[in-house]
């Protein structure tokens, strides 16, 4: 053996599994499967839904819930077609049951920043690289006008 080369410890390089935070939202989202599959009727499931999504908005820490308004009036008002619903704890809107965008607080992941996505439903496709994901730190009227193009885009 060479002098001097040590081998790394595979200790420092263990998988720690998730954190504790993805573990609450994969918790959370497993609250809200069962949770809809006990209500009533489609309209019900609808009508509950979109209440479950305000109600998380009004439980954020102050700076994401003016964000989160704000993406949720933004959102309903250019895609109407989408639906509000949780989403792994976060609101989401999705077409036909299936999540096309979502907002996640920043304190949600003790993130530095907010963040608007989209999955891979939303029709944002440019050539051959396009983002799913937006940093949000402010929702100002400039944001406003590029979100409003997002969804539309992304429902289209």
């Amino acid at each position: 053996m060479t002098e001097g080369v040590t081998v790394a410890s595979t200790e420092s390089s263990t998988y720690e599994g998730f954190t504790a935070e993805e573990r609450a939202a994969m918790k959370e989202h497993g609250q809200e499967l069962k949770k809809a599959a006990r209500r009533g009727s489609r309209a019900d499931k609808v009508v509950e839904a979109a209440q479950d999504v305000l109600t998380k908005i009004a439980e954020m820490q102050e700076s994401d819930r003016i964000m989160a308004e704000r993406v949720h009036a933004v959102i309903k008002a250019n895609a109407p077609m989408l639906s509000p619903r949780l989403w792994y704890g976060m609101p989401a809107y999705a077409l036909n049951g299936k999540v096309v965008c979502f907002f996640q607080s920043a304190e949600k992941f003790k993130a530095r920043y907010a963040t608007l996505g989209f999955s891979d439903l939303a029709k944002l496709d440019e050539d051959a690289m396009w983002a799913t994901g937006f940093a949000l730190t402010e929702v100002t009227a400039e944001v406003e006008a590029r979100i409003a193009v997002l969804v539309k885009n992304a429902v289209s």
